[in-house]
């Protein structure tokens, strides 16, 4: 659905904005590399999730310690990328949209080292004999800050949207 949104906003940039300048290359890179974390973070939080938590105990940790590593590396790499394109295509309009962009995707980093980091390694040191209550509940509340950052790719997708916007 996300992606249907770039798709959209790829084909409103008028022809002579739609160039392969750095600048027009930036900001479309920017949005979709956003797009592109959003719809994950959407999907895990909407789909993934709640799947999970219809789990036993022992599946539901196994699951988790399966998929978060791989998931964590793809969107590390895809907020950063959105970040330095964001913050080229501000560098090259100085349109503040696109900083704002740059500092939410950004803003990720920090808070998945700071906040969810800690639950992130109770989970993985979690054996599946000691799964239960326990476990659930910070798969529960690691979902709940997942929300966060789902939040801060919706956010910056739409700073990133708008800024194109402003520059037809």
């Amino acid at each position: 659905m996300l992606f249907i949104g770039v798709t959209a906003m790829a084909q409103t940039v008028s022809p002579a904005h739609a160039d392969n300048s750095p600048n027009s290359l930036a900001g479309l890179s920017a949005l979709t590399l956003a797009t592109l974390f959003a719809g994950a973070a959407v999907y895990i939080l909407v789909a993934e999730q709640p799947a999970r938590l219809m789990l036993d105990d022992a599946p539901l940790l196994r699951h988790w310690q399966e998929s978060y590593p791989r998931a964590a590396r793809m969107q590390a790499s895809l907020a950063v990328l959105a970040a330095v394109a964001g913050g080229l295509a501000f560098w090259r309009r100085r349109d503040p949209l696109w900083l704002i962009g740059a500092a939410l995707m950004l803003a990720n980093l920090p808070f998945t080292l700071i906040v969810v980091a800690p639950v992130n390694e109770a989970l993985l040191a979690s054996s599946f004999d000691q799964a239960g209550a326990v476990s659930r509940g910070l798969i529960e509340r690691w979902g709940a800050l997942h929300a966060w950052r789902a939040g801060f790719a919706v956010l910056a997708l739409a700073a990133f949207a708008g800024a194109l916007v402003r520059a037809r």
